[in-house]
């Protein structure tokens, strides 16, 4: 997300520079990230979930979400990272990750605090579309990216392409409804300030027809679409049938 459209990027400089200023506040549970970091848990959930039901073993047999590294052996890339509040869980999972983002400071941030951490992850700072078409993974990820980005069509182009045959893209992302724009606008960004006012804006939230629509045009079929819900009395969030506003999307190869 450093170049505007204009050049022929799929980025946004206007965001990339917004989450770059978040420097090492990415990893404070109660910063300008906290509700990311309140999400985290749902989505990492969901993650190993689905890719311990569509990738087996080696060996054949279903993988164990219990075990301690259920997703071992797994190539995923984790496009739009931030600073690795994603990459470093699925690490520890056992999964070979490359993380990449354009913004220059994330990446920073997120190199210190795996080698703080003892993780060995591949962190890059690049755009989707300066990786080589001829590398591929088990599972693209773009989690809470696609609203974000300039060019939501070519920005999937370029992700699917990295999908290996029988591979998996999954994204996460805001649906563009009046509860979205009343919750997630209205709501999380200038009553509870959970995130920075002008984070979002709701003109970009994809409904799950259209992003179907466009990862179908890639090639690829769409195998699952869950919503995730906050429950104000847990104080947590959960899965949910429900897509009215966040929600994620799996497709295969």
């Amino acid at each position: 997300m450093t170049e505007d459209k204009a050049q022929g990027s799929t980025v946004d400089a206007e965001d990339v520079a917004r989450f770059d200023r978040v420097g090492e506040e990415w990893w404070d549970p109660k910063g300008k990230m906290a509700a990311l970091h309140a999400f985290n848990p749902v989505r990492i959930g969901y993650l190993r979930d689905l890719l311990c039901r569509h990738f087996p073993q080696e060996n054949g047999r279903p993988r164990d979400r219990r075990a301690e590294e259920p997703l071992a052996g797994l190539r995923l890339l984790d496009i739009g990272c931030g600073a690795g509040l994603l990459a470093e869980p699925l690490a520890r999972l056992g999964a070979i990750v490359t993380a990449i983002d354009p913004a220059p400071r994330n990446i920073e941030v997120a190199r210190a605090h795996a080698a703080k951490s003892g993780l060995s992850i591949d962190y890059r700072c690049q755009r989707v579309e300066d990786l080589s078409p001829d590398v591929s993974f088990d599972a693209v990820l773009t989690m809470e990216v696609l609203e974000h980005v300039a060019d939501v069509p070519e920005f999937l182009s370029r992700a699917s392409a990295l999908v290996r045959p029988g591979g998996l893209l999954v994204a996460a992302t805001l649906n563009r409804t009046l509860k979205s724009f009343a919750l997630a606008i209205v709501g999380a960004e200038y009553i509870l300030r959970w995130v920075e006012p002008g984070t979002h804006d709701w003109r970009q939230f994809i409904t799950p027809d259209e992003l179907t629509r466009m990862v179908r045009a890639n090639g690829l079929s769409v195998i699952d679409r869950t919503g995730a819900v906050y429950d104000p009395l847990r104080g947590q969030w959960r899965l949910s049938h429900n897509l009215d506003i966040n929600y994620m999307l799996a497709a295969r190869r």
